[in-house]
């Protein structure tokens, strides 16, 4: 019963993410926006993510998992209902940065109350299905985002119900609490020692982050440079999705199986290598359809394989710490992403797939790295 709650609160959120993209950057080019200036709204949300992650580790030990999931829901319920009411650039701005604060306050709880409770044979698996419900509901967040075809309202409105029914079904579950925080330790010296002690883990967020956000909205630039049509663009872009989809459960399970080390290399490698052959493949929209739905197979389960992977490696004391540093490396890397990703494009369109191949190879060494590390002590 809780673990099915929590799924259903991800998916919910999921949906509400994904709306509020296409949505608000239909609507602001609508009111004349420009692309770049679009695209600098949007990281609002994640500028919410990073500022408000430092100050939520102590609420969450003195109050528990329940108070911040239903404080986080609230704020994203009032700022979806808010939105319609208030058609202004500056007050979307705001209320995309309360999304991202509460949308994070949401996840951080309910990611670190799974890795508190999942037992190690079953944690990949859990988080692997904490992924794809997140997953599935970005997915249909366009769908959703298309009713403004209705009612620009309709939308906002629909997401803020959905997420009112998750809200109350938050009520249901029992309060719990992280384990207590060393009363010696400083917030600085946490995450020193969750970074310290999980560092290759916490490199999988940073990486997927970048691979999400850059093909999202950089790909589409590199397609319009190679003369791909935008018919051709919107069913590319699905099929990396599709392929994380599809496969987060399996490659969560493997990794239970086979070990986290083992599956996160093999997939991070098998990742490297579809871009590859993206790039040596040129522009066929068939060739590149494969190739993204085969790098969404290996890398669309990063960000499951990386929490459950720094579970593993962190005492349950600094797992609070730990799942701050991978959401706030995630936002990191969705930022720093497109801006790389594409001066890469602007150097030569081909330079896309080699800047997300060397990005995912970065971790590889990272696990590399920790191999050595754990032979010599």
């Amino acid at each position: 019963m809780r673990f099915a709650v929590l799924t259903g609160i991800v998916a919910i959120s999921g949906l509400s993410q994904g709306m509020l993209l296409p949505l608000l950057a239909l609507l602001l080019d609508k009111q004349g926006i420009s692309s770049s200036v679009n695209g600098g709204h949007a990281a609002a949300l994640y500028a919410g993510v990073l500022l408000i992650s430092p100050f939520l580790e102590q609420p969450l030990g003195k109050y528990g998992y329940k108070p911040m999931i239903l404080l986080g829901s609230s704020i994203v319920i009032c700022s979806l209902t808010l939105f319609p009411l208030f058609p202004s650039f500056f007050i979307w701005f705001v209320l995309r940065f309360l999304i991202g604060v509460g949308d994070h306050m949401l996840h951080f709880a309910t990611q670190t109350w799974i890795t508190d409770f999942s037992p190690p044979e079953k944690r990949g698996r859990r988080l692997s299905l904490y992924g794809l419900a997140f997953g599935l509901g970005f997915t249909a967040g366009p769908l959703l985002a298309s009713l403004a075809s209705v009612n620009e309202a309709l939308p906002f409105f629909i997401g803020a119900l959905l997420s009112l029914i998750g809200w109350v079904a938050v009520f249901s579950l029992p309060n719990e609490k992280p384990r207590p925080l060393e009363r010696t330790s400083t917030a600085a010296g946490r995450w020193l020692g969750a970074w310290k002690g999980a560092w290759p883990a916490l490199l999988l967020p940073f990486a997927y982050g970048f691979l999400e956000a850059s093909i999202h909205s950089v790909f589409p630039l590199y397609a319009l440079d190679q003369r791909l049509s935008t018919e051709q663009i919107a069913f590319l872009l699905p099929c990396f999705s599709l392929g994380g989809i599809l496969f987060q459960l399996p490659l969560g399970a493997l990794s239970d199986w086979l070990g986290r080390r083992i599956t996160i290399t093999g997939a991070l490698l098998a990742g490297a290598g579809c871009f590859l052959a993206a790039f040596a493949a040129g522009p066929s929209p068939v060739s590149l359809a494969i190739c993204l739905f085969a790098a969404g197979m290996f890398t669309g389960s990063l960000f499951s394989l990386g929490i459950a992977y720094m579970t593993d490696l962190l005492p349950k004391a600094l797992l609070p710490a730990g799942n701050l540093l991978c959401g706030m490396l995630y936002s990191l890397g969705s930022m720093i992403g497109p801006p790389l990703s594409g001066s890469a494009v602007d150097v030569a369109a081909d330079a896309f797939f080699l800047a997300v191949s060397a990005v995912l190879l970065l971790p590889v060494l990272g696990l590399v790295k920790r191999r050595k590390q754990e032979k010599t002590a």
